[in-house]
């Protein structure tokens, strides 16, 4: 059974953290997936931590992930931005995955930005697409909530009816339509990963409703949405999911396609931090 989250290690984590940035506010915080990293080169860095230097959380294992913590600036806005995600699939657990949604909670985040890379299942989406997530389905085969109730995260037993919350929802579509970057808009399926889905796999995941795969999300949504945190969610659709097209699936393709949309990203973001 996949240990518990360890709440001792998230609050020695935030410790380090609000020791580093004592007099921070964050206004908004965003978690960068594979190949979105970049979209700081468009907003001010004030200061930045090493993944490896916060503990507990540690560096992250995927190409495309930088592994740092940053105070950025924007139009007068204090953003906390994470510049890469620790996944399930590293096999440490759901600690390091939880940290970054207790280290928003502990620094009195509002809103959160999760995005992502995808493969895109929708007949009608292309890779280089964004879509706005408006639901999901987990098929992780676990939870981040599984274990003792710790209050930190909400009830007992979370409502998961607006995961993506109505006004994070409404934030997104109003940065699309001021910066003009077009929207898709679909539910995000999580596997466990590390592995790609089957060709017969993605068909299932087409049935059960889904317009995009990948491996991450899921749980950091949950656990932001179940604490109270209104949680926006974007996918970058960097390639077709497995069978789609007659041609293998490659790490290499997830971070070609994020560079070539990265402009498209930033605007969106900027357009974004904008909106609190």
């Amino acid at each position: 059974m996949t240990p518990a989250i360890d709440l001792k290690k998230l609050e020695t984590a935030a410790a380090h953290v609000r020791a580093k940035w004592p007099d921070l506010k964050p206004d908004a915080a965003v978690i960068c997936g594979s190949g979105w990293s970049s979209v700081l080169d468009v907003i001010e860095v004030v200061d930045r931590i090493s993944f490896s230097d916060i503990p507990h959380l540690g560096a992250p294992g995927v190409v495309g992930h930088a592994g740092a913590l940053c105070h950025a600036r924007h139009g007068g806005k204090d953003v906390l931005v994470f510049q890469g995600r620790r996944h399930f699939y590293e096999g440490e657990g759901w600690t390091p995955v939880a940290l970054p949604i207790f280290l928003c909670l502990k620094m009195g985040v509002g809103d959160l930005l999760l995005t992502n890379s995808a493969g895109a299942i929708h007949p009608d989406f292309s890779p280089g697409d964004l879509m706005l997530i408006t639901d999901h389905i987990n098929q992780m085969g676990d939870n981040p909530l599984v274990g003792p109730h710790h209050e930190i995260w909400g009830p007992r037993f979370p409502d998961q009816s607006n995961v993506y919350h109505p006004k994070a929802v409404a934030r997104l579509r109003a940065a699309s339509g001021k910066s003009g970057v077009a929207l898709r808009e679909g539910v995000y399926l999580a596997t466990r990963g590390p592995v790609y889905e089957t060709p017969a796999e993605v068909r299932a995941c087409r049935l059960l409703g889904a317009d995009a795969v990948g491996m991450s999300t899921v749980p950091e949504a949950m656990l932001a949405s179940a604490a109270g945190i209104r949680v926006g969610g974007l996918s970058c659709m960097t390639n077709f999911a497995a069978g789609i097209l007659d041609q293998p699936l490659t790490h290499d393709e997830v971070t070609e396609t994020a560079t070539v949309a990265m402009p498209r990203m930033q605007k969106l973001l900027q357009s974004w931090i904008a909106q609190s």
